[in-house]
């Protein structure tokens, strides 16, 4: 084989492309049927999803064995799967949902009040009743709470089916209005966040790796019928390795339109699913249901630097540097771009999203972002540390 032809084949391999991807073969692979046979855990399929009876779960996670048996089903289940599970009565007692429920409705109350929060990832502005960072909110406002809420064995243990013993939660509250309109069909976080050309960049095993890295799931602080719109989904669409380019495209989100399925939620109940599956939160139909939900996203403590840094001083120092070098010609602007890739934090979550949301786009600006174009337009010394500033005070709680 000519090296040319093996280098062509090789790059084709490691890097995806929006134009290598094939619709035919994401609908063989998102058409698959689930047998129930296969999941003996499960207490049923509805529209191939996998249905879980979590009274039933806590019986057998009792013993050691019956718990490790339903954290390897469920991670089966995510992974090779659906790519989604429903467990019904997540919360055998909803008076934690009650409670948490007043505490969130009190913050949209003052966000209204002060015209804060808003922005979402995947639908307009204004749309939905957003609370950023509710996690640490709710630990803060009403530790006793919070205690009672994320004090839950079935939290933990599909956190740990996932991610492993290691995990971080964040929540972000989402209450759709009547009249409130679907999302845009996507892929979560992190390639999910970013743009087709962003995602290009990223050789194929990080398009398979990202998954990993993080659980998304929700449960529901209300009953939730169909016609207030509970999240759509399509069955299997996370085992197609181009997904993440493929979402953004029209065929496929047509594709996701006529084939999506959506099941209706209650109070208590919760969904959980790997971040790759196709899905957006539905329109509220509903002439009077506010539908809300707690959107728990679980972190894996695997996506951490070894050493701690303070890349805000380091970028601080390095600039004027920088700027010094290249005008003495000591170094070449591709040398400088290098450098500030190897200093600054090259990723823009995670933020404080209340004061850095991503309004206009699906990830504010990162801090090599913002050094970067600094440094193209020659921006003074002075001017981009007092923009630096801004920008990590905005990341604070």
């Amino acid at each position: 084989m000519k090296s040319d032809n093996l280098t062509k084949l090789r790059a084709d391999r490691i890097y995806l492309s929006p134009e290598r991807v094939w619709l035919e073969e994401f609908a063989r692979i998102s058409e698959t049927e689930t047998r129930l046979e296969d999941y003996p855990l499960a207490a049923e399929v509805a529209s191939r999803v996998l249905i879980y009876d979590c009274d039933q779960v806590r019986r057998t996670a009792a013993t050691d064995e019956g718990r490790r048996a339903v954290l390897a089903e469920w991670a089966e289940a995510l992974l090779s799967g659906p790519g989604i599970i429903v467990l019904r009565r997540a919360f055998a007692d909803t008076a934690p949902i009650d409670a948490a429920s007043d505490v969130f409705r009190a913050i949209i109350a003052e966000q209204h009040e002060n015209n804060t929060g808003g922005g979402d990832h995947f639908a307009k502005p204004g749309a939905n009743d957003r609370i950023w960072n509710a996690l640490e909110k709710l630990c803060l406002r009403a530790p006793d709470v919070f205690a009672g809420y994320y004090g839950n064995e079935i939290l933990a243990m599909v956190s740990e089916a996932w991610l492993g013993p290691a995990y971080q939660f964040t929540s972000q509250v989402n209450v759709v209005n009547p009249g409130g309109e679907a999302q845009s069909a996507h892929r979560d976080y992190h390639l999910g966040f970013m743009t087709p050309a962003q995602m290009a960049q990223y050789p194929a095993h990080v398009h398979r790796l990202s998954p990993a890295l993080t659980l998304q799931g929700a449960v529901a602080h209300c009953d939730m019928p169909v016609e207030t719109g509970p999240t759509l989904y399509l069955p299997y669409s996370q085992s197609y390795e181009p997904g993440y380019l493929a979402i953004t495209t029209p065929e496929f989100r047509a594709y996701f339109e006529q084939h999506h399925v959506q099941l209706p939620l209650e109070k208590g109940d919760a969904a959980f699913f790997n971040p790759a599956l196709f899905h957006a939160a539905g329109t509220n139909r509903s002439k009077d249901i506010r539908r809300m939900a707690n959107l728990l996203q679980v972190s894996s403590a695997f996506g951490r630097a070894m050493e701690s840094m303070d890349r805000t001083r380091m970028s601080t120092v390095l600039y004027p540097v920088l700027q010094d070098m290249r005008g003495s010609g000591q170094i070449t602007e591709a040398q400088a771009l290098d450098a500030i890739a190897a200093c600054a934090e090259g990723y823009p979550f995670p933020t404080n999203l209340d004061r850095d949301p991503p309004v206009g786009g699906l990830a504010p600006k990162s801090q090599h972002t913002l050094m970067r174009e600094a440094f193209l337009a020659g921006e003074p010394d002075g001017a981009f540390s007092a923009g630096l500033k801004a920008q990590a005070e905005k990341r604070l709680t």
